[in-house]
């Protein structure tokens, strides 16, 4: 590059830079401002994991619907690469996207331009209306992208999220290309669900909502099959992210998870005209095997079953480069 030619550029870089300094500086000193009314630990989690999330690229931004009433916050791609497909992540029940997906926004952020909603009533999302569905969620989440200006898409969505990027797909199915649902029991019928949930054999609002370090222990447990991530971790960083994570809308979440068990069966749950990738643990004790199947069976010959061996339901943290490797090749035709 002549130095002349570098000369001009380094103003508009040294803009940037100082941009996003100013942005980081800013997320930190509101984390560290409520470092009094928050446990320490996991207020300190929360902010590296905010510095990773900008060092892939991303920003945080809120997107306000209903005049109003319903505020849905994403982190999403600051510099949209025209030459990239945009990608939507939509997250489960067991957290905000910050913490269900550090292990795939940086590889995925390099092939995509990455949008991250948090579904409402986790992290950042909320609501005054009365509504609880999984439509409900979708609608939310597509009209906030239209507002961003992503207008076409691709769906990844794991566990309760598949829930919702389903409907997704059918809201808006015009802009939506490619879908990825990954451990999400869709398609299974009442029986299906209440003979799952007679083998777990607890009330699943225990651990979906925890209130002690057990009840998260065993959620865990039941999510991941090779290791256990909280064997060494100690009961009060535990009970600080309890307090810190599930504590906020709790009745509302409550009422998420009740919708999603207890609520009618949809005998029309419409068939997608995407192409679908399904993506599944083979030792999953959430949404067994045996619910991919079914689900593959009601898509029909425009899905595909890619099946992780020695994977439980949380694949998305027990084997993250298979996952990648399989959203990357489907969604980019390699």
């Amino acid at each position: 590059m002549p130095t002349s030619m570098a000369a001009s550029k380094l103003p508009h870089l040294l803009s940037f830079d100082l941009s996003t300094a100013i942005h980081v500086l800013k997320n930190l000193l509101s984390h560290l401002a409520t470092l009094h009314r928050t446990p320490f630990l996991v207020t300190l989690v929360d902010i590296f994991l905010s510095l990773y999330f900008w060092s892939c690229g991303l920003t945080p931004c809120a997107v306000d619907l209903d005049d109003g009433q319903t505020t849905i916050h994403f982190w999403g791609s600051a510099h949209r690469r025209s030459k990239k497909p945009y990608l939507v992540l939509i997250h489960g029940y067991g957290g905000n996207s910050r913490w269900q997906f550090l292990a795939q926004v940086g590889p995925l952020s390099r092939s995509f331009n990455v949008f991250m909603p948090d579904l409402l009533f986790f992290g950042k999302s909320h609501t005054l209306g009365p509504q609880r569905s999984d439509v409900f969620q979708a609608t939310c989440i597509v009209e906030g992208l239209k507002k961003l200006g992503v207008d076409k898409y691709s769906i990844y969505a794991i566990s309760y999220g598949g829930f919702v990027g389903y409907r997704m797909a059918e809201i808006g199915a015009d802009g939506v290309e490619k879908v990825v649902i990954v451990s999400s029991g869709i398609a299974c019928t009442d029986e299906q669900k209440f003979e799952q949930l007679r083998k777990i054999g607890r009330n699943p609002l225990e651990f979906l909502l925890p209130e002690k370090p057990q009840d998260l222990r065993v959620l865990v447990n039941l999510s991941i099959y090779k290791f256990n991530p909280l064997k060494w971790v100690p009961n009060f960083f535990l009970q600080q992210f309890i307090d810190v994570m599930c504590s906020n809308y709790r009745e509302e979440k409550s009422e998420l998870a009740e919708y999603l068990l207890f609520g009618k069966e949809d005998s029309k749950l419409p068939v997608l005209t995407q192409e679908t990738l399904i993506i599944w643990g083979d030792q999953d004790k959430v949404f067994p095997l045996s619910f991919a199947h079914h689900l593959q069976k009601h898509l029909g010959p425009k899905s595909k079953l890619e099946i992780i061996n020695d994977t439980g339901h949380a694949a998305n943290v027990e084997s993250p480069g298979a996952v990648n490797n399989f959203i990357r090749a489907f969604i980019l035709g390699k």
